[in-house]
C-alpha cells in the first residue's frame, strides 16, 4: 500500500519503520527541518513541508495515497490533516493520533477520521491487563461500530474454571473471541474446557453497562465480605 505519514517525529518514524518492513511504500511530512532525519528512515519518501495546507499534501500525492496517518503531536493538526486528506483527496482510510484524551471525542468522521488512536488511552489499558486478574479490562473501541474489546484473566476462583465454553450463559451482543492460554491464542470451541489464567478476549456491542455487569458477575463474581458460617454467635 501507499502510506502517507504526516509527522516524522519519533512516533512518525517508527510507524514508518515498522510499515516499510512489511512491504509498505512510505511518503513522510512535516515541515519542521530538525525532523528530516532522512537516514532513520532511509527507504521512505521525505518532504520538508506543512501538511496543513493543500499544496504540500498535493506534492506528497496525496490522491494517491492508500492510507493517511496523522501522527503529529499535535491534535489540531492531526485533525486539520484528516480532514483535508478525506475531503480534498479522497484518502480511503485515515488514522488519526490523539495525543490528549480530552480531544478524543472530536476524532470522528465528521472530521474524516476512519481509525483514532489514543496512546494514553492504549497504555492505560495495557498497564490495566497486565495488573488486572478478575476484573474486566477495556482495551479499546472499534471506531466505526462502537463495539469494544474487553479482556478479563479468570481468577482460580472463578466459578466458571471447568466449565465448557458452550455451557457459558454469555449476555447478549457479548462474544467469546480468544482464550489465551500460556501465551497462545485458542479460537473458542464448545468442548473447550475453562482453566484458571486463562485471558478471555470479548466483543462487546456499543453502550451495554448492564451487559457488561454481568459478564463481570458471570466470569468472576465480586466476594461477599462475610461468610454467614463466619458470623460471630449471638448470646
Amino acid at each position: 500500500m501507499n502510506i502517507l505519514i504526516a509527522g516524522a517525529g519519533s512516533v512518525g518514524r517508527s510507524i514508518a519503520r515498522e510499515l516499510l518492513g512489511r512491504g509498505h511504500e512510505i511518503t513522510l511530512v512535516d515541515k519542521n527541518p530538525s525532523a528530516m532525519r532522512i537516514a532513520s528512515v532511509a527507504d521512505a519518501e521525505w518532504l520538508l513541508a506543512d501538511a496543513c495546507e493543500p499544496t504540500a499534501l498535493q506534492q506528497a500525492n496525496a490522491d494517491e495515497a492508500d492510507v493517511v496517518v496523522a501522527a503529529s503531536g499535535d491534535d489540531k493538526v492531526n485533525l486539520v490533516v484528516s480532514l483535508l486528506a478525506k475531503t480534498e483527496f479522497g484518502v480511503p482510510r485515515i488514522v488519526a493520533r490523539v495525543n490528549n484524551p480530552k480531544n478524543e471525542w472530536m476524532f470522528d468522521d465528521a472530521w474524516g477520521v476512519d481509525v483514532r488512536v489514543s496512546t494514553p488511552r492504549i497504555m492505560t489499558a495495557l498497564v490495566e491487563e497486565a495488573v488486572s486478574v478478575g476484573e474486566l479490562v477495556h482495551l479499546f473501541t472499534f471506531h466505526s461500530s462502537g463495539a469494544a474489546m474487553y479482556e478479563l484473566t479468570l481468577p482460580a476462583t472463578s466459578p466458571v474454571i471447568g466449565s465448557r465454553v458452550e455451557t457459558l450463559n454469555l449476555p447478549v451482543a457479548v462474544q467469546l473471541a480468544t482464550i489465551i492460554r500460556a501465551a497462545q491464542p485458542i479460537t473458542p470451541q464448545p468442548d473447550d474446557t475453562l482453566e484458571a489464567g486463562d485471558e478471555l478476549l470479548f466483543i462487546v456491542a456499543a453502550d451495554l453497562t448492564t451487559e457488561l455487569s454481568q459478564l463481570q458477575e458471570l466470569l468472576a463474581p465480586e466476594p461477599t465480605d462475610l461468610d454467614p458460617s463466619d458470623e460471630e454467635p449471638t448470646s
